[in-house]
């Protein structure tokens, strides 16, 4: 499956792993690359010495290309977006936010930059700016959303702008690599079926919530206040929904989540913590690692495309 990405990234298959807050880390981002994908180190809120550490971890493990991806509204972005340079990191991904100010940065250093967008204005503002690719993501993913489906929203990135097109948001097999693909686009990129990786290091709590999900069980907070998040229903998004019905501020609804995604992925907390994921959970029946849910994934999405 060659395509525009895997020759810009230098990687074996379009598959790229989401930048997970506090899941993407050095251990999943290697095996991911070395399965033949693009592992990615999610900078999240971390200091950027952190992000460092993990990046020179990564290194020390595999001499596959791999990338970082930066949440620009983190009190690091500034550190962490000078770190990928000194660290010689290839591939910067980016979300919540426009990194326009560190495109002639990361450009002169050489690093593929490859924003995050929700809508067609922002990907084509992004190529504008010398984005080398951008990821289409849909609402259906989890974590921070847009409004739109990968759906509706990936035909219509691609027949925007000229560079390539990654899809994101409700992918989870070989059949959502292929529908993608179909779509316009020439990777995809997944988080919610590399929260099961034997490599993940998330606690088995929350890889158990997520193997159990039900096709009905991911819930979305946040709508009435601009900052809808994806998670799996529990104790938390049952008070969060009920508050927001409410009334309730912003700066008192986001009280309550404060240091509830750590408390999940860290301490296993999956019922009062946050639990984020995509709607594709309920097709998560396993945990495999890594080389085995990608091969598995490029030889039905290959054989689909074959037949098509």
């Amino acid at each position: 499956m060659k395509t525009r990405i895997t020759e810009l990234l230098g990687i074996e298959c379009p598959i790229i792993q989401g930048g997970m807050a506090w899941v993407a880390e050095n251990h999943l981002a290697a095996a991911v690359s070395d399965a033949g994908g693009l592992g990615l180190i999610g900078g999240a809120n971390a200091p950027a010495e952190v992000i460092r550490d993990y990046i020179r971890k990564v290194k020390k493990v595999t001499d596959k290309p791999f990338g970082v991806n930066i949440m620009l509204m983190s009190p690091h972005a500034d550190d962490v977006a000078k770190v990928v340079v000194e660290e010689g990191v290839g591939v910067v991904t980016t979300g919540a936010g426009n990194p326009e100010k560190y495109m002639d940065m990361w450009k002169a250093a050489g690093i593929k930059v490859i924003p995050v967008v929700a809508s067609v204005a922002l990907a084509k503002r992004m190529e504008r700016y010398g984005a080398d690719a951008v990821v289409a993501e849909g609402t259906e993913s989890g974590g921070h959303i847009g409004e739109a489906t990968t759906m509706t929203l990936v035909p219509q990135v691609a027949d925007a702008v000229s560079i390539p097109v990654i899809a994101a948001g409700g992918i989870g097999d070989g059949r959502g690599i292929a529908a993608a693909f179909m779509l316009g686009a020439e990777a995809v990129q997944m988080g919610t079926r590399f929260l099961v990786a034997k490599e993940c290091t998330v606690h088995p709590n929350y890889k158990e919530r997520v193997i159990k999900a039900k096709d009905i069980d991911s819930a979305v907070t946040g709508r009435s206040h601009g900052h809808p998040v994806r998670c799996l229903r529990n104790q938390m998004t049952r008070e969060y929904v009920k508050l927001e019905n409410e009334g309730k501020s912003f700066e008192e609804l986001e009280y309550l989540t404060l240091g509830m995604l750590r408390k999940a992925v860290q301490e296993g907390d999956v019922n009062n913590g946050t639990v984020m994921a995509g709607q594709i959970a309920g097709m998560v029946a396993k945990e495999q690692t890594c080389k085995e849910m990608i091969d598995e994934m490029v030889a039905q999405a290959e054989e689909l495309l074959k037949i098509r």
